[in-house]
């Protein structure tokens, strides 16, 4: 499986038997060692903070949405559904914005 930045996967965290929204934003790699995604969880949790990035209404999101990117994390390919949908070129730049500051990235 391939997967690129801006795509959202459904994946099984094992949390209340709930399934949650993942973001990929690592780069579209056909010659990674590893089979995994760099992603960030979509959350309707919003606590008024520059690490979430709010998304505009979706078809695949039931209600406002947001890219938490203090939530990075690395998910193996086996664990993502989908992809479900994708999100727009603006909340991924705004993703890695936030991301780099973050990261204290310049």
């Amino acid at each position: 499986m391939r997967t690129e930045p801006g795509q959202v996967y459904r994946v099984d965290m094992g949390i209340a038997a709930k399934l949650r929204m993942f973001a990929v934003v690592s780069i579209a790699d056909a010659a990674a060692p590893r089979a995994v995604a760099v992603c960030v969880p979509i959350t309707t949790a919003h606590r008024s903070t520059w690490y979430e990035i709010p998304l505009g209404r979706k078809p695949f999101l039931r209600e406002q949405s947001y890219a938490n990117v203090q939530g990075i994390q690395a998910l193996g390919n086996h664990t993502l559904q989908g992809p479900i949908g994708r999100l727009h070129a603006a909340e991924m730049n705004a993703i890695r914005a936030a991301l780099a500051r973050m990261l204290e990235i310049k």
